[in-house]
């Protein structure tokens, strides 16, 4: 495909606002760039979307790693493993290539609005700094040689400044700037600096460049100007990343709606109006288990048991009222679909359900029978629909009185921890859930309470209600061994029924939202 090619020409459509030659445009050491100018090469439409993708895994865990709490460095540890993961090409002699071409198709993908203009930008540039840290210590040279090769002409300090004495202290800047080091733990560098005072190792720029080190106290600052060690120079670069990149993606979303959008209706603008929303991971499209293993008489003990909250809040709401609006429907359908309930078992549990709640035969089979049969892919087209991911969830908009949608998005502080509290989640885990509620990170609070109801850490994350319930029932089918294996070892008969410590035989009561104001 061709069209990057077009744009490269233009250079207008991904905002190149640098004045820096075109041999200076690219600056790169193996993976790293500044991203001015798009890739001229022909990519096709399948690779588009497969980069894109690829580097989405990347920034996703990266945000991930941020809303678990890691340090700095933990998050550009995972930041470099994650890249160095997703981001290679089968050919190494496309890895530069691929970089180039998926950045700059996100960039289309989060220009749009504010909020996902916001979102690229903190992790891009999160993925630069952590690429651009990536270096052996003994690199110290490597920021200053990045910098003048792509033009970035900062002012370095002379020897007579570093040599003035600066009042009230009485002591030479040097003298100061090595004490700034110091209290780093930086001693090897207060030592470099003591050594050789007149060292041009250090850049004077406006504080403003540099809000990391300014927000930490890990530079010198005097009349309005931060004095940055070359090994701090990290930070300049990125800095410049930063400002370039935000200007580029106002300046590509106004090309994208005044003419690219309507221009590519047919073949990019769909994809790329995906991305943004994009699930990453298994569309549990077929069955989890094998169609009939989850026995219709079993439901409301899996509910309880392995049911997020979103199916549980709407598989009670149906038990309490017999009615479900057609989105619930579709949600929790595709859900049991996705467990393992067959098509006769989906029939019999909707038909009972329904006439619990005074609706007749005739009535069912008109309105209702057709849309199960068509979820299971024996109507219409004969599409086997997928269960709606956690992103899917999250982003339905339920009004007043309708139960689908993220509980964790729609429910307030005080019911949430009710419900919660009803599951016999751990407190600790509900106050957790809750404090990721309250920073609107859904998924992560969803996380946290299967942590509290199972005893145990969620590597994986949530990303979809049925890996939920599927990495529910790996710890219950667990216990079920192990309790199994115990009393087999002791010579005494076997419990049928198992139960996890925090869980009891009570059936939890139906959980009313309130939703959030």
């Amino acid at each position: 495909m061709a069209w990057i090619q077009q744009q490269q020409k233009s250079s207008k459509a991904f905002g190149n606002i640098t004045a820096i030659e075109q041999d200076k445009a690219e600056v790169s050491s193996g993976h790293l760039s500044l991203y001015t100018e798009p890739p001229s090469t022909i990519i096709c439409i399948e690779d588009f979307e497969r980069y894109a993708i690829d580097r989405l895994r990347v920034l996703k865990g990266i945000e991930e790693a941020k809303a678990k709490g890691f340090k700095p460095h933990e998050v550009q540890e995972k930041a470099r493993k994650l890249a160095n993961q997703h981001l290679k090409a089968l050919d190494p002699k496309q890895n530069l290539f691929k970089d180039h071409a998926s950045h700059f198709v996100l960039r289309l993908a989060y220009c749009r609005t504010e909020e996902l203009r916001r979102w690229f930008l903190t992790h891009e540039s999160e993925l630069f700094k952590a690429r651009f840290s990536d270096e052996p210590p003994k690199a110290q040279a490597r920021p200053v040689a990045f910098m003048t090769q792509a033009g970035l002409d900062y002012d370095q300090c002379t020897s007579d400044e570093l040599n003035e004495t600066i009042q009230p202290s009485g002591k030479p800047l040097w003298a100061l700037l090595a004490q700034v080091e110091e209290s780093k733990w930086n001693q090897q560098v207060a030592l470099e600096i003591k050594q050789d005072p007149g060292n041009r190792s250090f850049f004077k720029v406006d504080f403003e460049q540099v809000p990391d080190l300014v927000a930490t106290r890990k530079v010198f600052l005097r009349h309005g100007q931060a004095y940055v060690f070359k090994t701090d120079a990290a930070s300049l670069v990125v800095g410049h990343f930063r400002s370039q990149l935000s200007h580029a993606l106002v300046t590509t979303s106004r090309k994208w709606a005044s003419h690219i959008a309507a221009e590519e209706s047919e073949r990019l603008t769909p994809v790329v109006e995906a991305l943004s929303t994009r699930y990453l991971g298994p569309d549990y499209g077929d069955l989890q288990r094998p169609a009939g293993e989850v026995a219709l008489a079993d439901l409301p003990r899996l509910a309880h048991e392995s049911f997020p909250l979103c199916m549980l809040n709407m598989f009670d709401a149906l038990k309490r009222d017999h009615h479900l609006k057609h989105t619930g429907r579709q949600q929790l359908g595709n859900f049991l679909k996705g467990i393992g309930l067959s098509l006769d078992s989906a029939l019999t549990f909707w038909r009972t359900e329904f006439a619990k709640g005074g609706m007749p035969e005739d009535k069912f089979k008109k309105e209702h029978m057709y849309n199960i049969r068509h979820s299971y892919g024996k109507e219409g087209k004969r599409v086997n629909y997928t269960p709606a991911s956690c992103m899917s969830v999250i982003n339905s908009q339920p009004g007043e009185g309708v139960v689908h949608g993220c509980p964790y998005k729609t429910f307030n502080k005080d019911s949430l921890t009710a419900a919660l509290t009803r599951l016999r989640v751990e407190p600790q885990a509900i106050r957790a859930a809750v404090v990721k509620q309250q920073g609107n990170h859904f998924q992560l609070a969803c996380a946290a309470a299967w942590e509290g109801a199972h005893g145990c850490e969620c590597v994986t994350g949530i990303n979809h209600p049925n890996q939920y319930y599927s990495e529910s029932r790996k710890v219950h089918d667990a216990q079920m061994e192990t309790e199994q294996d115990a009393p087999a070892a002791a010579g005494t008969p076997a419990q049928s029924a198992i139960r996890l410590p925090n869980q009891s035989n009570e059936t939890a009561a139906a959980v009313t939202p309130v939703r959030q104001t």
